[in-house]
């Protein structure tokens, strides 16, 4: 049929009625589906499909974590050098074998190769067909066959004479008329040609430099599996059939490994997964420093945050701190201290915040705070002042820059530690007086800033003071509570004045760490701890309930710490490590950065540091003079307010105390000379209250045998 004989008006009304067939017949509704009619779905399908657009929130990045950071990119190109480098070197050094091995089979080439150029000379490929043709007496074709054969070895002889005498005579000539290295070179290549044409099947040349490979990749069905199997009831039920994970995110490499982010079923929290890390480790078969579950809590309780590494952290490569040959330190900004598991870059700060670190002996806390300190040495404005009060020298690189130094466990270097911190609260008196009265141009936030931190004649220059061992000083049955006391004060106040304390302690309880100065530092370091008190004393409270859990550390997890305040989550880090000799040289580095600014001073200088102390001499002539005319026996705490005012420069120190920590300093001042204290009751508002206070018949006693006393 040709278009013209189409019959268009017929083909218009057969679609018509094809129409009319498939239109759907309206149906009223029944009376009971009128009397539902106002009822409204709860969840409809339209109109989540209508508000079912991607979120910004919910946007994968276009390109991957360790691409955007400049040591994540760092990380993976090195680890692709090493194994190229790897292979390189393994090969390297078995080129010798692989000639011997070529050398060894050419023979055996050589005859493969003349065997198939006889065969190919010789037309052995015509054999069968000559053979059947003889077999079923054709001798007409047998006939043709032949004169077919003759023909080709005539030409492939020619071929083959040919070719023969041009490689004997490039032979003769890359033997006679070149230079030696072409002509071995030459030698070489044809003996493994034929080498390699002589190879036995089953003998393989070059050896695979393969590595067993002790992971997998991680996948979906492993980790559904592995949590099903840690012990806890909701993930169980899931090879049960009951709720299954919610996969937020592909699980991608991330780093030197694999990172899975999934929902936990309903009423799971990521805590009890970070809890059985040892039980999920199990049931992936890794090694237990692989696993590192965290939680999400910007998301819900639910999030669970999967790192699975290719290699042990405990058995990662010592990092090496990127300031340990060259460089220098701005302490308003953050310096390197270490990385995470998945090798990106973890920086700390110092200024405008104090810090606590803490753990248990041995597991690398003493190492943790060198960091900190000789970030500060190389900063040629910040002074620094080190007390290591084990004794064993840990930190003893610092006298070739502090302006104070004390190393031991006895009274004398406790007592400097606390004279230290009665300096540091007076210096924040008088650093407070100077910001206020500096211009606000000048100083628009009441704070140091870089500018005035670097201004000589201002003396806002950051201040870092580091005990070590703090534990010694807060427990010291005379320095203990005025200690805490100003501790206390300082990492309050000192913080927004350049003032900064770096604390340490190997035993993190009430007792040894005072509440006041735990709760109010802001950067935290905790390495392994055994329970759960120590874990909340350093981290925060309730950080062992929220997940953050320096428990699960073990002994192999030397240098790995919680670092919690340096970013806005908590962080696990692998600090950097800088032993005696390298922490000497950086010292050395930091003296000479103050020789050359005119800044090394106190003890690095070899100068005597006078502080303000009690003097202890003349403190029985001060209280003779400031005994309450026909009083018997006074209250300490009335004796040290009249003290502060008599001798503001010996006894101001004093003045902020509480009425009890007033007491007991007042007491440590007199004790030397034998005197002591005993209960005073006063009268005030009809109730009799009883305090500590001297007596003046004690005091005149001592007064007349001062002679004898210290």
């Amino acid at each position: 049929m040709t278009i013209e004989n189409f019959d268009w008006q017929a083909r218009e009304a057969e679609l018509k009625a094809n129409k009319a067939e498939l239109e759907i017949e309206t149906i009223e509704p029944a009376d009971d589906d009128r009397a539902d009619a106002g009822t409204v779905l709860v969840d409809n399908p339209a109109m989540h499909a209508a508000w079912d657009a991607p979120t910004a929130e919910g946007r994968a990045p276009i390109l991957p974590a360790w691409m955007l950071s400049r040591t994540g990119l760092a990380a993976e190109a090195a680890r692709f050098a090493r194994l190229t480098a790897y292979r390189c070197g393994y090969h390297g050094v078995r080129v010798p074998l692989y000639g011997l091995r070529l050398a060894s089979w050419a023979p055996v080439g050589t005859a493969r190769a003349i065997g198939t150029v006889w065969r190919w000379a010789s037309d052995q490929e015509g054999r069968p067909a000559r053979s059947d043709a003889v077999a079923g007496h054709d001798w007409q074709a047998y006939q043709s066959l032949a004169k077919l054969r003759d023909r080709r070895v005539r030409f492939r002889g020619m071929v083959t004479a040919t070719a023969g005498a041009g490689l004997v005579g490039a032979g003769l000539y890359l033997g006679l008329a070149t230079p030696d290295p072409i002509a071995w070179g030459a030698l070489g290549t044809t003996v493994a040609g034929l080498g390699l044409a002589g190879k036995p099947a089953d003998k393989p040349l070059v050896t695979r430099a393969v590595v067993k490979a002790k992971l997998r990749p991680l996948t979906a069905p492993m980790v559904e599996k592995a949590l099903s199997r840690i012990g806890i009831a909701a993930l169980s039920a899931m090879s049960k059939g009951g709720e299954n994970v919610h996969w937020v995110d592909p699980i991608i490499r991330d780093g030197a490994g694999w990172r899975a982010v999934l929902d936990l079923p309903a009423g799971t929290t990521a805590v009890e997964v970070i809890d059985r890390r040892d039980k999920l480790a199990a049931a992936l078969a890794r090694p237990l420093g692989c696993v590192w579950p965290e939680g999400q809590s910007d998301a819900h309780p639910g999030r669970l945050v999967l790192w699975v590494g290719d290699t042990d952290l405990a058995d990662a490569k010592a990092v090496t701190w990127p300031l340990a040959r060259s460089g220098t330190v701005d302490l308003f900004q953050p310096f390197p201290l270490g990385v995470d598991p998945r090798g990106m870059a973890v920086s700390g700060e110092l200024m405008f915040t104090n810090w606590l670190v803490g753990s248990i002996p041995g597991m690398g806390k003493t190492f943790l705070v060198k960091l900190p300190v000789l970030a500060a040495g190389l900063d040629a404005r910040a002074e620094v002042q080190v007390f290591e009060l084990k004794g064993t020298g840990d930190l003893a690189f610092a006298e070739q820059y502090a302006t104070r130094y004390a190393s031991g466990a006895d009274d004398d270097e406790i007592e400097a530690a606390l004279i230290a911190l009665r300096d540091l609260r007076n210096e924040c008196k008088k650093r407070a007086r100077i910001i206020k009265d500096l211009p606000r141009d000048i100083c628009p936030e009441n704070k140091v800033t870089p500018e005035l931190a670097s201004r000589k004649g201002l003396g806002l220059h950051p201040l870092v003071v580091a005990i070590d061992e703090c534990q010694e000083l807060f427990s010291h049955s005379e320095f203990g509570k005025e200690a805490a006391v100003l501790a206390e004060k300082i990492v309050k106040l000192g913080r927004a004045l350049g003032v900064i304390l770096i604390l340490a302690t190997q035993r993190p309880d009430k007792d040894s760490l005072p509440t006041g100065v735990s709760a109010n530092v802001g950067t935290r370091a905790c390495l392994r701890v055994m329970g759960q008190v120590e874990n909340d004393m350093i981290l925060g409270t309730s950080a062992y309930k929220n997940g953050i859990r320096a428990t699960m550390f073990t002994k192999r997890d030397r240098g790995v710490f919680y670092l919690v305040g340096a970013a806005d989550e908590p962080l696990i880090v692998k600090g950097a490590f800088v032993d005696g000799p390298k922490g000497d040289a950086i010292a050395a580095r930091a003296r000479a950065l103050r020789i050359e600014r005119g800044t090394l001073t106190g003890h690095a200088a070899g100068q005597t540091t006078t502080a303000a102390v009690v003097p202890a001499h003349n403190v029985l002539d001060d209280l003779h003079a400031v005994w309450p005319t026909g009083e018997a026996n006074v209250w300490n705490s009335v004796l040290v307010d009249r003290l502060t005012e008599l001798r503001p420069d010996a006894y101001g120190q004093w003045a902020d105390l509480a009425d009890t920590a007033k007491t007991e300093a007042l007491t440590a001042a007199v004790k030397p000379y034998g005197l002591t204290t005993k209960g005073v009751g006063r009268r005030v508002d009809g109730e009799v209250i009883n305090r500590r206070g001297l007596a003046r018949t004690d005091l005149d006693t001592a007064r007349e045998g001062r002679s004898g006393g210290r």
